[in-house]
């Protein structure tokens, strides 16, 4: 009889999972597959990686994420104001209005109206989850040491190239 495999650092998981936020569904692995990362490398948040340890193929569990261990507190600082004319008339200018912009050095930055005034947009970059407690239902669906290819990359290649 073969030992039972537990979830440990260097491992290929496929974890199914519903995330839930102030009593809310927020994501959910049954509206598309499945999620697949390498353990211990950081690919999801410190809270929920630190619970997976120890569990095994099959098993469920409840875990209760602080902002701390998830996306961070919110950032009084990640707040910046734009006058409003800068804006393209396309972008809805509506508070939860999500939109990306390029930073000095190119790099993509996500961010989120906040505020719309007469004269100017304050922007928010914080994550939409920040501050949160985060909620999740989590089962191992799969479980076994990562190749050589899969951490040469750093992650689990799925068959849709990502």
């Amino acid at each position: 009889m073969s030992a039972v495999i537990k979830v440990a650092d260097g491992q290929f998981i496929m974890m199914e999972y519903t995330l839930r936020v102030d009593g809310k569904i927020i994501d959910a692995s049954i509206d598309h597959r499945p999620i697949e990362f390498i353990q211990g490398l950081g690919n999801i948040i410190p809270g929920l990686e630190k619970a997976l340890y120890g569990m095994t193929v099959g098993e469920s569990k409840d875990v209760v994420v602080a902002a701390g261990d998830g996306y961070g507190e919110m950032d009084s600082q990640a707040y910046m104001d734009v006058p409003r004319d800068q804006f393209p008339v396309e972008i809805p200018m509506e508070t939860g209005t999500q939109i990306e912009l390029h930073d000095e050095a190119g790099q993509p930055m996500v961010a989120r109206i906040d505020q719309v005034g007469a004269t100017s947009v304050r922007l928010d970059f914080n994550h939409p989850l920040a501050g949160k407690e985060l909620h999740f239902a989590i089962k191992i669906a799969g479980l076994h040491l990562a190749t050589d290819q899969e951490l040469d990359h750093g992650h689990v290649r799925s068959g849709d190239g990502h």
